[in-house]
């Protein structure tokens, strides 16, 4: 079925593990990765710690056309890393035991390592961030209220962090309770307008918690640098496939709440307490275990939220043209398992961690 013209764009950013290919420890080598990529003609972004680079989409309309893109970008950066002699992982947090996590030499992350300390220093935490084009900052603040409910199922969808330090960690994403230490990290407060936002983020810069806008991070919030609503709750996907599905889910969310918006239809209030019961069932059992009913707060298999999400949304998703992908996508990903149960399966064989290395890396290329 075609797309309406006024189908909202989407934009993603994909954040990835240096790795050293025979140990699978994280490598320090960032900047090397970044040069030979943009010799290449890759624009990539340094993160908080020397082992992490950070891709980012063009923007786009079509959903296939978006998958192209990441399956593309995830092996031409995957070869600029085996030019140093490192891997490229998609995978939230380090399988290995990693000897340090040295922070990048900007005067920024400088300044964050010297003001939140061990909390920089044990970073190494890789996520994926959807971008959606909406008008203005006030209809992203306000449009995130619609997106609110649905983040734990994103998270359990995306889990692709079981394993950390050699070890089974009990989670299927560990990223996600580590990365909740942050003062400014998790879902985010139900905001009435985006002089509410803005009040809160200037108290937070005021009190310390954060050093600068950019360290808003919670799960949704508007972006600093593009007209888009940012949702930052999921994982690094395992593959470029998941990565699209995501995508695809967010912006027929994000399309739904609009409609929501312009009908006056107000976004389910869901309560502080119920929103983190929910997500640590998501980052617990991921999307082979429970999660909580935002509704009523019922405890519902996360296969079946994940299939009722998909019937909100399911008018958006016929419009975008974006339906037949997503069914198929999750299917597929039901069968096969997202990250979490990869790392998982491929563990148990034999309890060693260059399995789950082996495994994590061939995800990272799935299609590519």
């Amino acid at each position: 079925m075609g797309r309406h013209a006024d189908v909202l764009t989407v934009g993603v950013e994909e954040e990835f593990l240096l790795t050293d290919p025979g140990t699978g420890a994280p490598a320090p080598k960032n900047r090397q990765v970044a040069a030979a990529a943009q010799q290449a003609g890759i624009d990539l972004q340094l993160e908080l710690t020397r082992c992490q680079v950070e891709t980012s989409s063009r923007v786009h309309s079509d959903i296939g056309e978006l998958l192209g893109e990441l399956r593309a970008s995830r092996r031409r950066v995957a070869e600029c890393a085996a030019e140093h002699d490192a891997r490229l992982l998609a995978v939230a947090i380090p399988p290995t035991v990693p000897e340090r996590f040295p922070v990048t030499d900007t005067p920024r992350y400088e300044r964050i390592a010297r003001t939140f300390g061990m909390l920089a220093r044990e970073q190494g935490l890789c996520g994926c961030h959807v971008h959606v084009g909406v008008p203005d900052r006030e209809t992203a603040v306000l449009v995130g209220n619609y997106v609110r409910p649905w983040l734990p199922v994103l998270l359990a969808t995306t889990a692709n962090s079981a394993i950390y330090r050699g070890s089974e960690t009990g989670y299927a994403s560990w990223r996600s309770i580590l990365w909740r230490r942050w003062p400014s990290a998790g879902p985010p407060p139900y905001f009435t307008s985006l002089d509410d936002y803005e009040a809160i983020v200037a108290m937070m810069r005021a009190s310390g918690s954060i050093l600068d806008n950019k360290m808003v991070y919670w799960d949704i919030r508007p972006s600093e640098s593009f007209p888009t609503v940012e949702i930052r709750v999921s994982d690094i996907p395992a593959t470029a496939a998941e990565s699209a599905l995501l995508a695809a889910l967010i912006r027929g969310i994000v399309s739904s709440g609009l409609r929501s918006i312009a009908r006056r239809e107000a976004a389910l209030a869901v309560s502080g307490e119920v929103l983190r019961a929910a997500y640590w069932n998501a980052a617990h059992s991921g999307l082979d275990g429970n999660g909580l009913d935002m509704a009523d707060s019922r405890v519902v298999p996360h296969r079946d939220l994940l299939r009722r999400l998909v019937e909100h949304i399911e008018p958006a998703l016929v419009d975008s043209g974006d339906h037949e992908f997503v069914v198929a996508a999750i299917d597929a990903l039901i069968g096969r398992g997202n990250g979490a149960r990869r790392q998982l399966e491929a563990f148990r064989a034999r309890r060693d961690i260059a399995d789950v290395v082996a495994e994590s890396a061939r995800a990272t290329l799935d299609g590519c």
